[in-house]
C-alpha cells in the first residue's frame, strides 16, 4: 500500500482525501483541530453554501478573480455539476436559492461535514486529530513525509498541502502551510483579507447602522476608474458596510487602496431611469402636498434612510412638499442614484471570509496540482493564489483543486 498524508482538515483536504482513497492508498488526514471542518461548519453563515449552480464551467470561471486560467483543468476535471451529483448521491439532498448558490435543503452545515466524514470512513481514510504538522520532510527535493510538532517524523509517498489561508483564524487557519511551503522552495505572493466587510469615512453611514438594501447597484471607483460594479444586496453597519455586493468588490480592492480613495457609490433605484424616477417622485408629491418633506418619502425609501438622502440633498426636512422646487428635486433623484461614500479600507483576517495570495501557480502543475520544485508534493485549496467572488465558487475553487490533487497523488504512486 502507497502512503498519502494530506496537511489540513478543511474542505481541501476532505475532499483529496475522498478523491486519493483507493484499493492501492492508505490515506491520512493530519489536522490540528479537535474536528474536522471547522471553516466549512461556519460558512454560508452556518449553512454551507457548497458551490454555485451554473450550468456551464466558462461560466464558473469567469467569477474567478485571481488566477482563473490556472483552474481549467480542475474545474473540467471536477466541476460544480459533478460535486452537486456527488453529494446527492451520498444522499445529502441539494437545494438552489437566488444566484444559483446551492446549500443542503437542511440548511445545516454539519449535514455536508458529516456527508463527507461518512465518505472517508466508507474509504478507509485515517483521520488524526489534535496533530499538529511543523513541517514538510523533505530529501533531495523529493518528499518523504511530514514532521509532527513533537519531533515525530511520519513517512509517506506523496504529501497534499491543504492547510488553508489565515482567514478566520479562530477555525485554526494559522497561515502554518505557507511557511511549509516556503520551506519547500515555493514562493508566496502576498496575502490579504477578500470577501470581508469595507470600512467608511463618512459619519452619516453609521446612523443606518443594521438597514439592508436589497435590488440595488453597487460600483466601487478610484479616481475616474471604476472597477467594480453588481447588482445585489448590502447593508451598512457600525464601521462601514457589508453583504454580498460589497464582500464580492473587496475582492477587487486592494490594488486600488494602495493608489489612492476610493468611492463606493450605491444606485438605489436602478430599475427606474431618471425620468421614471422624477414621475414616481412627483405622483408621492401629489399625494403628500402639504407634508414635511421628511414625512412624504416613506413609500419610496427606508425610514432610517430617508433623514439621510434629504440632508445629503441640502434640502430643509421640515420643507412643505409643495414648496420643493424642480432644482431641489432633481437633486434628490440624484443623491438616490449616486449615493457616494469614501472606503478608507477592509476589515481585518478575522472577518474576511478567504484569503487573497497565496503560493505562485506558476510553481504548481495545473493539470495535476503537484508542485513543480519537489517530487511528491501537492497542493489544494485555499493556500493557492486563487479566489473568486461570493457565491459558492471559493468552495468550488476547493472541491475541484483537491479532487485533482488527491486523484493525480494516488495515480502517480500508483502507476
Amino acid at each position: 500500500m502507497k502512503k498519502i498524508i494530506i496537511v489540513g482538515g478543511g474542505a481541501a483536504g476532505i475532499f483529496a482525501a475522498v478523491s486519493a482513497a483507493n484499493e492501492h492508498t492508505e490515506v491520512h488526514i493530519y489536522e490540528h483541530n479537535e474536528k474536522l471542518g471547522k471553516k466549512l461548519f461556519i460558512t454560508g453563515k452556518g449553512r454551507c453554501n457548497i458551490t454555485n449552480g451554473c450550468d456551464d464551467v466558462e461560466e464558473l470561471l469567469s467569477h474567478v478573480v485571481t488566477n482563473a486560467r490556472f483552474l481549467y483543468s480542475a474545474f473540467y476535471t471536477f466541476s460544480n455539476q459533478d460535486m452537486m451529483q456527488f453529494l446527492t448521491e451520498q444522499g445529502l439532498e441539494l437545494k438552489t436559492e437566488r444566484g444559483q448558490r446551492v446549500f443542503p435543503v437542511s440548511d445545516k452545515s454539519s449535514d455536508v461535514i458529516r456527508t463527507l466524514e461518512r465518505v472517508l470512513k466508507d474509504r478507509h481514510v485515517q483521520v488524526h486529530l489534535k496533530q499538529q504538522v511543523c513541517d514538510l520532510w523533505i530529501e533531495d527535493n523529493e518528499i518523504r513525509g511530514i514532521f509532527l510538532s513533537g519531533g515525530e517524523k511520519v513517512e509517506a509517498d506523496v504529501v497534499i498541502l491543504a492547510a488553508g489561508g489565515v482567514s478566520y483564524p479562530s477555525t485554526g487557519s494559522t497561515g502554518d502551510g505557507y511557511r511549509m511551503a516556503e520551506h519547500a522552495g515555493h514562493h508566496v505572493t502576498p496575502r490579504v483579507p477578500s470577501l470581508v466587510p469595507m470600512i467608511v469615512d463618512d459619519a452619516w453611514c453609521t446612523e443606518l447602522q443594521g438597514l439592508s438594501l436589497k435590488n440595488i447597484n453597487f460600483s466601487l471607483r478610484c479616481g475616474k476608474k471604476e472597477f467594480y460594479r453588481e447588482f445585489g444586496e448590502m447593508m451598512f453597519t457600525h464601521f462601514g458596510i457589508t453583504g454580498p455586493v460589497v464582500l464580492s468588490g473587496s475582492t477587487r480592492i486592494a490594488p486600488y487602496l494602495k493608489k489612492g480613495t476610493v468611492t463606493a457609490e450605491i444606485d438605489m433605484k436602478p430599475s427606474l431611469t431618471e425620468e421614471q424616477l422624477d414621475a414616481r417622485l412627483l405622483r408621492d408629491f401629489d399625494k403628500n402636498m402639504n407634508k414635511q418633506i421628511r414625512n412624504a418619502l416613506s413609500e419610496l425609501l427606508p425610514s432610517s434612510l430617508i433623514p439621510v438622502i434629504i440632508r445629503l440633498s441640502e434640502i430643509d426636512p421640515y420643507m412643505i412638499v409643495h414648496d420643493v422646487t424642480k432644482k431641489q428635486r432633481q437633486k434628490l433623484i440624484h443623491t438616490m442614484r449616486h449615493l457616494t461614500m469614501t472606503v478608507t479600507g477592509v476589515r481585518g483576517f478575522n472577518e474576511a471570509i478567504i484569503t487573497q495570495g497565496g503560493i505562485r501557480v506558476k510553481e504548481v502543475d495545473p493539470s495535476t496540482m503537484a508542485s513543480k520544485l519537489v517530487k511528491g508534493l501537492y497542493f489544494a485549496g485555499e493556500i493557492l493564489d486563487l479566489d473568486a467572488v461570493t457565491g459558492g465558487y471559493n468552495l468550488q475553487i476547493a472541491w475541484s483543486t483537491a479532487y485533482l490533487a488527491g486523484r493525480s497523488a494516488a495515480e502517480a504512486i500508483t502507476e
